[in-house]
Formats: C-alpha cells, structure tokens, sequence
C-alpha cells in the first residue's frame, strides 16, 4: 500500500525520504526484471519470496482495487504472519538489504508516486525467468499450474453461483484436494525447501479460494 508520508528538507524544502517504515510494513515489493541478479546472487532466497498466479486476484495499488493478476506477481514475504516486508527490521527502522534494495523500494517516494507508477505494472518477474533451466523443476510448476490455474477456478466458480452448484462443488473440491496433496507430494520426495513452495506454486488454495467468497468444505 502507498501511503503519503511526507517531510521536508529544512535546507531545501524539498521532500525526501525520512526512513520511517511506513512502506516496509505495509508489505513487501513486487520483483522485476531489473531485480533478477537480486535472486540469482542469493540476496533474495526463493524461500523468502511468493508468487501471486496468474488470474489470481490481488491488489492493484494504483487502480485501488482487487483485479485478476494478468501474469505471475513475485513478491518478497512478510514476517510473523504480517504484512511487513522480511527484510524490514522494526527494531531499528531500517532495510536489511537497504543497498541491494529492489526496484520498487528505489523507486518509491510517498509524497510523489509518479515514479512507482509508472514502473508499477512493466517489466514483472515471472517464475519462468527463475528456473525455466533447473531440470524437472519448470515441469513440476508448469504441470500444476496446468492442474490448478484460476481460469479453471474462475470458470467453476461462476457455475457454482448459477444452478449447476453441486457439480462446480465437485470440481472445486477436486482441485484443492489436488493442490494440497501436491504439495505435500514435493515435500515428501524431494529436498526442496517447504518454504519454496509458496514461491514455486503460489499460495494453498485453501487460503485463496476465500477471496472468491468462498468457504469451500473438503476433505485433504
């Protein structure tokens, strides 16, 4: 969320930047392409990152409204169940990674968003440009997002709300029950990371369907 937080140079007059935290708590940065070498270096882990699917609703902070993400959104996570960005150290007021920050926090200035807004929606790192190489893995996510894409999500959903619900029930069931066992599948036969896995497949959908108005009953 962008929210003004405005002081002045008393040299100046100018506006700058006085490090109070206010964006660092109010979620993490969205990657793009200019931020790659950040992930590739190690400064920002897989595991400290998520991925918001395509199709998927999420906040635009710039339209201020819930819209169906047009492609992969990679976000950096936040900590203790919060929003606050992972590398935002509250104690202190300060950026873990504050040299190495990513494009977004560079670009951010809360008393004038022209910046943000223009590099808001351009250039987005996508999952494809992280590990498209790494043998087996691409498939993995290319065969879940195959299994469990939000078009197919949406398409039920909408059945649901008109008069075939038991059907679309049905097949919503099938797909979280699907995503969940999937999940726990990589785990069990693998040595990835379970803290990877939001970044790899996006968040459970039995936490996102509930943004559809749902509170879908099934059995894991």
């Amino acid at each position: 969320m962008i929210i003004a937080a405005e002081i002045q140079d008393q040299n100046t007059g100018l506006e700058k930047c006085r490090r109070c935290g206010t964006c660092c708590r109010n979620g993490g940065p969205t990657l793009h392409l200019e931020d790659k070498h950040l992930v590739e270096s190690g400064i920002i882990p897989l595991k400290s990152l998520f991925t918001i699917r395509e199709g998927e609703p999420a906040n635009d902070n710039i339209k201020k409204s819930i819209q169906p993400a047009a492609t992969d959104i990679i976000k950096i996570k936040g900590q203790n169940n919060s929003p606050v960005c992972r590398f935002f150290n509250s104690k202190d007021n300060v950026c873990k990674i504050y040299e190495h920050r990513a494009l977004e926090c560079r670009a951010l200035q809360c008393w004038d968003t022209q910046e943000i807004e223009q590099i808001y929606s351009k250039t987005r790192l996508v999952r494809k440009d992280l590990i498209s190489g790494v043998v087996g893995l691409w498939d993995l996510v290319e065969e879940h997002q195959r299994r469990c894409s939000y078009e197919i999500i949406q398409n039920l959903i909408s059945l649901y709300k008109s008069d075939k619900k038991n059907n679309s029930m049905k097949g919503l069931i099938e797909i979280i029950n699907y995503d969940t066992h999937f999940r726990r599948l990589i785990i069990k036969r693998s040595e990835l990371d379970p803290g990877m896995l939001e970044f790899l497949f996006g968040r459970p959908l039995t936490a996102t369907i509930k943004m559809f108005g749902l509170e879908t009953p099934f059995s894991a």
